[in-house]
């Protein structure tokens, strides 16, 4: 008799504790924090990043005007400076996103941030590789997406396509505005060709080096 009631035990406990450990391992993967994040100090977003204004922008029109080729460096402190003064934190769909911090590595962008829902934080990373192929068409390919440690770049992709459609219902985009074409390379691996108009003028973008703490991107006359 006691040997039954000892095999009931482990056949409706065991499954349970298992479930339960299963579901603690999740738990604490989603709440993973990687080692690298750090959340970045609060600033006056009433103030323009001075790296905006006196770096980057006169780099960008200064090379335009010139119309021949020209290269646009961009430094991780320079941009998440940028990112920081841009209004966090922002909401959408019940979830609040606090400022981005981006990560500049050999051929690779990261963007971390923390994320809340339901009064719970997390931390979404975003991994992009943005590369030119032969034809010389941009994709600008998320390559992951992680929430904590889990991997969730399908779902991330539904949620982002539903926000972006949302934002710009009213917008008047078609499938041929740089907007989508961005919006179609970052959801769906589209590539397109990147031609911009900047102060009356057209560049393309010929090549993209992403190295440790620096992005440059090498801009030439479009004809």
């Amino acid at each position: 008799m006691k040997n039954r009631k000892k095999t009931n035990f482990r056949r409706i406990y065991y499954p349970l504790i298992g479930l339960a450990m299963v579901l603690l391992l999740f738990t604490s993967l989603l709440l993973y924090e990687p080692v690298v994040f750090n959340p970045p100090e609060i600033v006056d977003t009433n103030q323009v990043s001075v790296y905006l204004t006196h770096v980057l922008s006169p780099q960008l029109y200064n090379g335009v005007q010139w119309q021949e080729p020209f290269d646009l460096i961009v430094t991780e402190e320079g941009i998440n400076d940028i990112i920081a003064r841009s209004g966090w934190p922002m909401e959408a769909g019940g979830i609040r996103f606090s400022a981005p911090t981006v990560f500049f590595i050999q051929d690779t962008i990261v963007l971390m941030g923390q994320i809340s829902a339901a009064g719970v934080e997390f931390v979404l990373t975003v991994v992009g590789k943005p590369r030119l192929d032969e034809a010389g068409l941009l994709n600008l390919r998320v390559a992951k997406v992680k929430l904590g440690a889990v991997g969730i770049r399908p779902l991330a992709v539904i949620i982002a396509r539903k926000m972006y459609l949302q934002q710009t219902a009213d917008s008047g985009f078609d499938a041929e505005h740089i907007i989508a074409k961005i919006a179609a390379s970052l959801l769906d691996g589209k590539p397109f060709e990147p031609v911009f108009e900047i102060d009356n003028e057209k560049v393309r973008i010929s090549k993209i080096t992403i190295t440790q703490g620096k992005l440059t991107v090498h801009f030439v006359p479009a004809i």
